[in-house]
């Protein structure tokens, strides 16, 4: 019998980091709602009252960069004042004539990678779809208790025996709060309010351990507690460690940028593999080259867990999907504002997301 332990972790919006991811993919959908063909790479740092916005901007949009960051803040749950520098110019003529041919090209170099399994209902791992379930609950409660405030972690430690899932191991969750309330308190609410309405019952036993707080009060927090940059946490924008990731982030970048479309179109190929019953797991990975249109690569694998051979599921995956960037594109209708709602509690497992719809696929 073989045993292992595996950890996936999520965060709330009034994590830094998330705040400065939802500032660049607000800036992305506006931009995208002037003008579909928009070529952005706006990003956001914070710390303290300070918010930087920077990066390169091909559009017509006409943006009001401050009022979008600054309505983030207040959006989020922060009454601070804060102050907003940009420095934002146009995109580089010579990335711009790389992606820009009769047919469109890849934005940048890069390899993406997407999963899927049959391990929970939105054919994610389980580790990182319950820390985005707690995250995301942990929020709800939040925005109704006057003692918390917005910023939060979750993470999961889930069983494995035999290569099954059999147990939820560990629960934490660190949560912004006020003076208003005690750790004692704290430790009720979350496992009362928060853990219970989330975690299957079935997972739970004796010996799972909540660490509610473990580092003791949490009053400090946000960009006053710690600084932010778009794009540090794209571990929990994705598979939560269990498979591999590409490197490059999602948020702030248009569609041409295969790091985010590309990416997303791996998950939907995966996605399908396993709602189709092809597989129990599948994992596949795209290399792309700047100017080009179609991809260097394309690596499909099942683990074991087909009653196909890897290479005859690359063969109906080939079949059944295009990767040419303007294919994927299209096919997701991606040159569309809907990147705000992809920051928080993780880029798949969300119903409503193109990336996420079933397609039936033909052998």
């Amino acid at each position: 019998m073989s045993e292992f332990l595996f950890t996936s972790e999520s965060v709330t919006s009034g994590h830094p980091d998330k705040i400065c991811d939802l500032i660049a993919d607000s800036i992305l959908d506006e931009a995208l709602r002037q003008d579909p063909e928009s070529h952005m790479a706006v990003e956001a740092s914070i710390k303290d009252d300070l918010i930087l916005v920077f990066g390169e901007a091909g559009t017509k949009a006409d943006i009001d960069y401050e009022k979008i960051a600054l309505g983030v803040l207040k959006e989020i749950g922060y009454d601070e004042e804060y102050h907003v520098i940009i420095k934002v110019n146009r995109q580089s003529p010579e990335i711009n004539s790389a992606v820009a041919h009769d047919e469109i090209s890849a934005g940048d170099q890069g390899i993406m990678f997407g999963y899927a399994d049959d391990e929970t209902e939105e054919l994610m791992p389980f580790a990182i779809i319950t820390a985005h379930k707690l995250a995301r609950r942990l929020e709800e409660v939040r925005r109704t208790d006057p003692r918390l405030r917005p910023d939060g972690k979750t993470q999961v430690t889930a069983r494995y025996v035999d290569g099954k899932l059999t147990d939820v191991d560990t629960i934490v969750i660190s949560t912004q709060h006020t003076e208003a309330i005690t750790q004692e308190e704290l430790r009720d609410l979350m496992i009362e309010k928060v853990i219970t309405p989330v975690v299957d019952p079935k997972y739970i036993n004796e010996n799972t351990k909540y660490l509610i707080n473990p580092s003791g009060s949490f009053i400090l927090g946000g960009s006053f507690g710690d600084s932010g940059t778009t794009g540090r946490k794209i571990v929990v924008d994705t598979y939560g460690g269990y498979a591999p990731i590409g490197g490059g982030c999602f948020s702030s970048k248009d569609p041409t940028k295969v790091d985010r479309s590309a990416a997303y179109y791996a998950r939907y190929v995966c996605r399908n593999i396993v709602a189709n019953g092809l597989a129990h797991k599948c994992q596949l990975e795209l290399a792309y080259a700047i100017g080009k249109a179609e991809p260097l690569s394309v690596y499909v694998q099942s683990f074991g867990t087909s009653e196909y051979t890897d290479d005859e599921l690359q063969k109906i995956v080939l079949k059944n999907f295009s990767f040419s960037v303007a294919d994927i594109i299209n096919e997701l209708n991606l040159r569309r504002p809907i990147y705000r709602s992809t920051v928080n509690y993780g880029h798949f497992g969300k119903k409503s997301m193109p990336w996420e719809q079933f397609k039936k696929i033909e052998l």
